[in-house]
């Protein structure tokens, strides 16, 4: 099973984004929590432009996929898993949870230091929230992610088949917590005990920053209870509260160049988090 894991890597990650998002858009579409505030048309367009430049990007400036690494280091004996005798799966289970912890911890640190704060605002920027919200990303924080990736999986000796499995979760999970879908309540306590749902990271969207510096967890949600970072629940409710940065409401910055741009605009991050203020904010067309 792990030999196959490591073998078709490529044929799973593309069968688990392309049934994932499906499943997720058919979902959108019989059972949306939000109404859209601008057309799919429009955003999808920028969402998935941003993603395909990212993608292309990527393939061009790193020479091997995080997969090809783990291998290489598997073959040469390097990082500390390829040196110790501990079993398989203590190893997998090791560097599954070392790589989500690394992605929260990275997660809070593009919050609150300013200059990689510019970058990762592009995801925040968009006024909605749909599965193309998980793709949002700008270049840079896109090149960033996968260098840290690489970097732990470097250390670790990280087996192959943990890098699968964490890869193609990480592609399932992107999907799902950026879904506009409404799902039970008991259901979400339920799951949130161990893992990030739709609800959780929606908050982390909040145009309220006291929310927005909240739930940074990717996959398991454990982190943010362990360091005092959860918010069970928006002031606002789910369909009232206010998406996106009240920085950033006109129309505009929903476009492909603008997103590009966004690192690169003199706007202050407004630290108001009033709710008369954000009872008060409107969308600029």
């Amino acid at each position: 099973m792990l030999q196959y894991l490591e073998t078709h890597a490529s044929i799973l990650y593309a069968v688990a984004f392309t049934s994932t998002m499906l499943g997720v858009v058919f979902w959108e579409g019989q059972a949306p929590l939000r109404q859209p505030v601008f057309s799919h048309r429009v955003r999808w367009l920028s969402n998935f432009g941003i993603y395909v430049l990212n993608t292309l990007l990527l393939y061009l400036l790193l020479p091997l996929s995080a997969v090809a690494l783990a291998a290489i280091l598997a073959e040469r004996g390097w990082g500390l898993f390829n040196n110790l005798s501990a079993p398989l799966s203590v190893a997998m289970a090791t560097s599954i949870l070392a790589l989500d912890g690394s992605h929260y911890l990275k997660h809070v640190v593009l919050h609150k230091i300013p200059l990689l704060w510019r970058f990762h605002r592009v995801h925040h920027t968009d006024l909605d929230y749909d599965f193309t919200t998980g793709i949002r990303f700008h270049p840079f924080e896109s090149i960033v992610n996968a260098v840290i990736t690489m970097t732990v999986i470097a250390l670790l000796g990280t087996p192959t088949a943990a890098v699968v499995i964490f890869e193609t979760s990480l592609v399932l999970v992107t999907f799902i917590v950026h879904a506009n879908i409404r799902y039970p309540a008991a259901l979400d306590k339920v799951l949130r005990t161990l893992l990030v749902t739709p609800d959780m990271h929606r908050i982390h969207h909040s145009a309220s920053p006291l929310e927005t510096d909240s739930n940074y967890g990717v996959i398991f949600s454990w982190w943010d209870r362990l360091f005092d970072t959860h918010v069970a629940q928006p002031r606002n409710g789910h369909v009232g509260m206010n998406l996106g940065l009240l920085e950033f409401r006109e129309s505009k910055h929903q476009t492909l160049p603008w997103m590009l741009a966004c690192p690169f605009l003199d706007i202050a991050r407004n630290q108001a988090h009033s709710g008369q203020q954000e009872a008060t904010l409107k969308v600029q067309e």
